[in-house]
C-alpha cells in the first residue's frame, strides 16, 4: 500500500473522549507504516501559515492516552476557512507539511470547515469524526456524537450532589447546563438525576422572556411548598437564552458575542438573571425561599470518558483509517449500529446556511414524555380544583383567582 501522510486537528470545544480518536487513529496507521502529523490547536497555526506547531505521532506517544480527558493536540476555533485567502493558506500549510489525509474531529463548526477543505482541493482526502457534549449533529440512527454520555454522566453526578445540598439545607438550586442550540444535554442530565423540573429550548415555538422561564419555576416552587417542601432543583439549557426576545436581550449589561457573531451563552447570567426574577415576585408575596444558581459546564468537557465513550472513539478512530485504505470519499465517520461508515458531508448539510444541520430534542417522542411526566411542574388539575387551587393560593401569597390569573397558560395540560 501506498505511504500516506495522515494529519490530525481537532477544532471547537473539547468533549470526553477526543485522545481516544486521536489515539486509535495513529495506532492502526503506524501500524500500516504510514506517517502521522499532530496538528496543535486545530487550524489557528495553519491559517497564519505557520507550520510549526505540529508533532510526529508515535505509537508511544499515544498507548494509553485513551482513558485521558482533554487533547494531547490542544483545540482551538481559530481558522476561518470559509474566508478564502485562509483556506488558501491551510492548503498551502497542508502541501508544504506533506499531509494528503486529513482527519478532523470537532462539532458543526469544524465539520463545516472540513467539507470546505473537502471541496477546495482534490488532492486531499478529509474525514471528520464528529464531537460535541451537546449531541446536536444528526448522525444515523440518533446515534449520540462521542463525549455526550461522559458529560451526561458527569453531570448526573454533580446534579445528584445539588440535589441532595438542596433536601438538606432547603433551598432551591437554579442550574444552567451546555447546550447552545438543543437541549439534549440539560434533558439527559436532569430526567437521569431525576430534577424537580428541566427546562429546554425546544418547549417554546417563538421568542420567550424571562417571565417565562421564572413562572415555571416559580409553579414548582409553589407545588413543593404546598407539599411541605422548600427543597428543589431546576435544570435549564443554555440555548434558552437563544430564545430570549431580542428587546429583553438588549437591557442585559454586559452581552459579548463569538466572531461569527453568535451570542456568547457562557458570559450571559442566565441564572443569575432568573433567580432575580423569581427572588422579586417571591418577596413582593412575602414567600420566603432561597434560591441559587450553579453552572455545569467547562467541568464536563474534559472529564475522563467513561467506558461508552473510550470504546466509541476507538472505533471512530480506527473506522477513518479503514476509510482511508478503502479510498472511500470525503464525509462524517459515523458508527451505525456495530459497523463504522462514512457518510457524504452533503448528508449533514443545510442546504440553505452552508452549515451542519443541528439535531434538536423532539418534544414529540415518548422519551421526552417520559421525562416531563416525572417533572414537577404546575398542571392544570392544579388550578381548575378548587380544593387544590385554594391551598397552592395559600403559600403563594395570592387569591385562587390571583393565583389562577398569574399562571393560566403556562400550566402543563394534564
Amino acid at each position: 500500500m501506498a505511504q500516506r501522510t495522515v494529519g490530525i486537528f481537532v477544532g471547537g470545544g473539547p468533549a470526553p473522549g477526543i485522545n481516544g480518536v486521536i489515539a486509535a487513529a495513529t495506532i492502526e496507521a503506524r501500524n500500516l507504516g504510514w506517517r502521522v502529523v499532530g496538528l496543535y490547536d486545530g487550524l489557528r497555526w495553519l491559517a497564519q501559515g505557520i507550520t510549526s506547531q505540529t508533532i510526529e505521532l508515535e505509537i508511544p506517544d499515544v498507548t494509553r492516552v485513551h482513558l485521558d480527558g482533554g487533547s494531547i493536540l490542544r483545540v482551538s476555533r481559530d481558522g476561518n476557512v470559509h474566508v478564502p485567502a485562509v483556506r488558501d493558506r491551510v492548503l498551502a500549510s497542508l502541501q508544504k507539511i506533506g499531509i494528503d489525509v486529513l482527519i478532523s474531529i470537532g462539532g458543526d463548526g469544524t465539520a463545516s470547515a472540513a467539507s470546505a477543505l473537502a471541496d477546495a482541493a482534490d488532492w486531499l482526502q478529509v474525514y471528520h469524526v464528529p464531537k460535541t457534549i451537546d449531541n446536536d449533529l444528526p448522525l444515523p440512527g440518533g446515534f449520540s456524537t462521542f463525549g455526550y454520555q461522559t458529560a451526561r454522566h458527569t453531570g448526573v453526578e454533580v446534579l445528584q450532589h445539588l440535589m441532595e445540598d438542596a433536601k438538606t439545607t432547603g433551598r432551591w438550586y437554579v442550574v444552567i447546563t451546555m447546550g447552545r442550540d438543543a437541549g439534549h444535554l440539560a434533558l439527559g442530565i436532569g430526567k437521569s438525576a431525576g430534577a424537580t423540573m428541566t427546562m429546554i429550548p425546544e418547549e417554546f415555538d417563538g421568542p420567550i422572556s424571562l417571565d417565562d422561564i421564572a413562572l415555571r419555576i416559580e409553579g414548582a416552587i409553589l407545588r413543593r411548598l404546598a407539599s411541605q417542601r422548600r427543597d428543589g432543583v431546576a435544570v435549564l439549557a443554555e440555548g434558552l437564552a437563544k430564545k430570549l426576545d431580542p428587546e429583553e436581550l438588549l437591557r442585559i449589561d454586559g452581552l459579548e458575542h463569538t466572531q461569527t457573531g453568535e451570542l456568547k451563552l457562557s458570559n450571559l447570567p442566565l441564572g443569575n438573571l432568573v433567580r432575580k426574577r423569581l427572588l422579586t415576585a417571591l418577596d413582593e408575596r412575602g414567600v420566603d425561599v432561597q434560591i441559587t444558581t450553579k453552572v455545569i459546564g467547562y467541568e464536563l468537557r474534559c472529564a475522563d470518558p467513561i467506558p461508552f465513550d473510550a470504546e466509541y472513539t476507538r472505533d471512530l478512530g480506527f473506522g477513518a483509517i479503514q476509510a482511508i485504505t478503502e479510498n472511500a470519499s470525503n464525509g462524517i465517520v459515523c458508527r451505525i449500529g456495530s459497523d463504522v461508515e462514512v457518510r457524504p458531508f452533503s448528508e449533514f448539510c443545510d442546504p440553505e446556511t452552508g452549515r451542519m444541520r443541528i439535531r434538536f430534542v423532539d418534544t414529540t417522542s415518548e422519551s421526552y414524555l417520559v421525562g416531563s411526566r416525572y417533572q414537577l411542574r404546575l398542571r392544570q388539575q392544579d388550578l381548575d380544583d378548587p380544593e387544590r387551587r385554594t391551598q397552592l393560593a395559600l403559600v403563594a401569597g395570592l387569591t385562587p383567582e390571583e393565583l389562577v390569573q398569574r399562571f393560566n397558560g403556562i400550566a402543563v395540560p394534564d
